[in-house]
């Protein structure tokens, strides 16, 4: 049976058997999105999750009602069928903090302060048994750089070391749930809710146990628009208030996840290119690479540093345009 098959046969069993289905934007995973309208009724998003690509909506599922159930702005679930890998979630509309700003950039300070809040409440509440993403784990992840962006996998375990200890370093005894991909095209605008409710959220199946300042990264770091300085510094200076963690240790905590994410992400979006063809990943590099250099300037992180400017070249035109030209020619993630 194919995807298309399967899905109107879970819509059948739904009071959704007769709406309309719009295909909405994906991501970069296997993951494929479709509006569901109704007359009469409020809209709905199906989520079709192919089990047989790897996917798993269970973790979704989990944490979605973890996030709803402390007031925050999660889709809720409608109707699912796991085994399947069928969601129907509720619309939380298309108002993405990247789409709103794009029409009022003088609203982003409002918005990423507002953005700070829903990360402190999540942060209040009992954090998810899930999986730790800590300084063991991420410094793998890290080296990715070397494998993709660089095409030296002989070197990533040098990268991957020198990261874990930098992490380590910096490394608070708080640990609370980060969603980990905690971003402008992640978060919706929704004035009409109040307080942390009004921040809608999105794709967080792969949230974590880490740090505190990991999505506060994700959120100013981002890889795919420029936030201002002095939106930057408002918002590092409200979660400072709101949590009482110093400024020294908020900054030098938040290269150093930073900076982790940033090598991740180097790796992820050069792989995403040689093995999935997927070359317009490849356009947002030099964004990262400005990312990864800001945060390497913190005093706590010369000796990284110096391992990732011995071992990473700069992503200029020549380098960007060879990876765009070996696309799709690496078939294999060993």
């Amino acid at each position: 049976m194919t995807r298309r098959a399967a899905a109107r046969k879970f819509l059948e069993t739904t009071d959704w058997h007769s709406a309309e289905v719009t295909p909405l934007a994906g991501d970069a995973s296997n993951r494929t999105y479709f509006r569901l309208l109704r007359s009469g009724h409020a809209p709905a998003v199906l989520m079709d999750s192919p089990p047989e690509k790897g996917e798993d909506v269970r973790p979704f599922v989990s944490v979605a009602r973890h996030l709803t159930s402390h007031g925050l702005s999660a889709p809720r679930i409608l109707a699912s069928d796991e085994a399947e890998g069928f969601l129907i979630l509720e619309d939380l509309g298309d108002a993405l903090y990247a789409r709103v700003l794009e029409q009022s950039p003088a609203r982003e300070e409002e918005l990423y302060v507002a953005a700070i809040e829903a990360i402190v409440e999540l942060h209040s509440a009992s954090p998810l048994p899930v999986a730790p993403y800590d300084a063991q784990t991420m410094g793998p992840l890290a080296g990715l750089a070397a494998q993709w962006y660089a095409g030296q996998p002989e070197r990533a375990a040098e990268l991957s070391a020198a990261t874990q200890k930098a992490l380590k370093a910096q490394e608070e005894p708080e640990r609370v749930l980060a969603l980990r991909d905690y971003h402008a095209e992640n978060l919706l605008w929704l004035p009409n809710r109040s307080g942390a409710a009004r921040v809608g959220l999105l794709d967080f199946q792969d949230a974590r146990i880490g740090q505190r300042t990991y999505d506060l990264a994700s959120l100013l770091k981002d890889a795919r628009r420029d936030v201002s300085p002095a939106t930057q510094a408002a918002a590092t200076v409200a979660f400072a208030s709101l949590t009482g963690i110093s400024r020294e240790t908020l900054l030098a905590s938040m290269a150093a996840q930073s900076a982790q994410r940033n090598l991740r992400i180097l790796g992820v979006f050069a792989r995403l290119s040689l093995h999935f063809g997927k070359t317009h990943y490849i356009d947002l590099i030099p964004r990262v690479w400005r990312n990864l250099q800001g945060d390497l300037s913190h005093p706590a992180l010369s000796r990284l540093r110096g391992t990732v400017m011995r071992m990473l070249p700069e992503p200029t035109p020549h380098l960007l345009n060879d990876l765009k030209a070996r696309c799709g020619t690496i078939p294999s993630l060993a």
